[in-house]
């Protein structure tokens, strides 16, 4: 008995014409992303010679690590327009929010309704690895409360989850959707967030996708992906993207 290999694709065939990554660290110096504009430049060039054009790039806001404020963050998504303009990249559209730690700064940024959104009232939020905020779902709360939807990037790479897959039922049934790490189909979270993310996926537990994106080794594992029965899997969350977000 033998197993088919899976039939590779070409990577833009994979992604298509109007793909939006809303996940991605492509802003220079600011996160443990691109290291400076050229960097960011030289990522940007990558993903678009993979066919993807449309970017919601979302640099870190977490406590004292990555203390970014919105204005940060335009300041450096406007850097990045300029170059792109002057290097005649004018195929690319690129805006900004930020990847959020549901923590105390997230809080009271979250009052004061200083709050990067995707698009509308769309914003994307993360956790610790190691534990949830003990008061998880008051934060869910508190967000739906001033009116923004939370987008809960990659959860199948919070491994105090997995034991306990109720806990995936829970948060959505609190609101929160679900954004897939691209590359958690792959080994480079461990074979544990891998299966989980099959598991999530056929749950149809997904509602968006994303690169992460935050270097050029992610990029060279990205391309793995462009088989087949990756594209047929991931299609329908991948045409969620373009719906909303495009």
């Amino acid at each position: 008995m033998f197993f088919l290999k899976k039939k590779k694709i070409e990577i833009t065939d994979f992604f298509g014409d109007n793909f939006v990554d809303i996940h991605s660290h492509l802003l220079p110096g600011i996160d443990d992303g691109a290291k400076d504009l050229s960097q960011s430049i030289e990522l940007i060039k990558t993903m678009l010679s993979y066919g993807i054009k449309n970017f919601i790039t979302t640099p870190h806001v977490l406590g004292d690590v990555y203390p970014n404020s919105s204005e940060t963050i335009k300041t450096k998504l406007e850097e990045v327009r300029t170059e792109l303009t002057n290097q005649g990249l004018d195929d690319v559209t690129i805006s900004a929010a930020a990847e959020y730690m549901m923590d105390e700064r997230f809080s009271d940024l979250l009052e004061a309704d200083d709050i990067l959104t995707l698009k509308d009232n769309y914003i994307l939020v993360e956790m610790s690895y190691f534990s949830a905020p003990l008061n998880l779902y008051e934060i869910l709360f508190e967000i739906q409360l001033k009116g923004y939807k939370p987008i809960l990037a990659h959860p199948e790479r919070y491994n105090f989850f997995h034991n306990d897959f109720e806990n995936y039922y829970k948060l959505k049934k609190a609101g929160c959707l679900f954004q897939l790490n691209f590359l958690s189909m792959t080994e480079q979270y461990g074979k544990n967030v891998q299966q989980i993310s099959q598991k999530l996926l056929k749950l149809n537990m997904y509602d968006f996708t994303g690169s992460d994106t935050h270097h050029f080794k992610h990029l060279n594992l990205l391309k793995t992906l462009a088989t087949e029965k990756n594209k047929k899997s991931l299609e329908s969350i991948m045409k969620n993207n373009s719906k909303l977000f495009l």
